[in-house]
């Protein structure tokens, strides 16, 4: 992959992590999201060097899945995403939690109007 472009994207505002994406000339995105740790020692600027850094252990990592979505003792656990598994219920439920996690700019737009009278009076 010839990585183009790189955005890093805050989670609320940078407390809560950091979501890095590399993206590829061909069009392809990896996402890497980078959680704070309690000195919250993560920021905007070596965000993107730490991603790198758990690229480079996930292909360093021997992984195995058994035929019933498992791993074998001693690997990683993979887990099939619920829109893999078609888990409607799990994708609402993750649906629910980011409606959450954005309020509230997730709330839709509404319009007010305001009916102040004035004291002008038309002279005829």
């Amino acid at each position: 992959m010839h990585v183009v472009g790189t955005q890093v994207i805050p989670e609320q505002g940078g407390r809560a992590g950091f979501t890095v994406e590399f993206v590829g000339e061909g069009g392809e995105i990896v996402s890497v999201s980078l959680r704070n740790d309690a000195c919250r020692s993560l920021n905007r600027m070596n965000a993107v060097e730490r991603a790198k850094e758990v690229m480079m252990e996930l292909a360093t990592t021997e992984t195995t899945v058994l035929e019933n979505g498992e791993a074998p003792e001693g690997q990683p656990n993979m887990r099939r995403s619920a829109r893999f598994n078609k888990d409607t219920d799990e994708m609402e439920r993750q649906l629910d939690e980011g409606l959450e996690d954005s309020f509230p700019a997730s709330d839709p737009v509404s319009v007010t109007a305001s009916t102040i009278p004035t004291d002008r009076a038309k002279k005829h």
